[in-house]
């Protein structure tokens, strides 16, 4: 199987960073914000961007998580799958700007599950998605309001985002 790196450990804090900046500047502040990562890497996408909006602006930015896992409509072609944890903080997510955080946007389907999660749990004030990479190929009329890196792909290459805190390195890479 072929594989090439298409961002480096350099290149993915370049995201986060950019991202962060990007949330700070629309939300202008931290003022009801609320980021949830999508597990598994999601969360720890949104732990980073915590972490730079923190040490941008001195202030500590809500941080949750939101599992989609029962939410999925291909749930009847894979019925065994592992349910992560939901966390949202104790604030809730009624009246904030909750930022959906994901490690890739292919088909949309994930995300509208993620809504659908979401509506469960209250009503934001607005939700806008962060992903770090956006493959297109979409089937739903989804798109995320701060990408890392827009990678377009064949529908046969497999996208793989690799963090330290799961898989011990830092890379995303293109397999055929």
């Amino acid at each position: 199987m072929a594989k090439r790196t298409v961002l480096s450990s350099d290149d993915i804090r370049r995201a986060i960073t950019r991202i962060s900046h990007e949330i700070l500047e629309q939300n202008r502040g931290i003022d009801n914000l609320l980021l949830l990562g999508i597990p598994t890497r999601g969360i720890h996408l949104a732990n980073r961007i915590a972490d730079v909006i923190k040490e941008h602006s001195g202030q500590d930015v809500a941080v949750g998580s939101l599992d989609v896992t029962l939410y999925r409509d291909d749930l009847s072609d894979q019925p065994i799958r592992a349910v992560g944890s939901t966390s949202i903080p104790t604030s809730g997510v009624s009246g904030k700007a909750v930022v959906l955080i994901d490690d890739v946007l292919f088909s949309g389907r994930t995300i509208r599950a993620a809504l659908d999660a979401l509506n469960d749990h209250g009503r934001p004030a607005a939700v806008r998605l962060a992903v770090l990479v956006d493959r297109g190929h979409r089937q739903l009329p989804i798109r995320a309001d701060y990408v890392g890196k827009n990678l377009p792909t064949a529908l046969s290459e497999r996208i793989s985002v690799r963090l330290q805190e799961v898989d011990g390195l830092e890379e995303v890479v293109i397999e055929d």
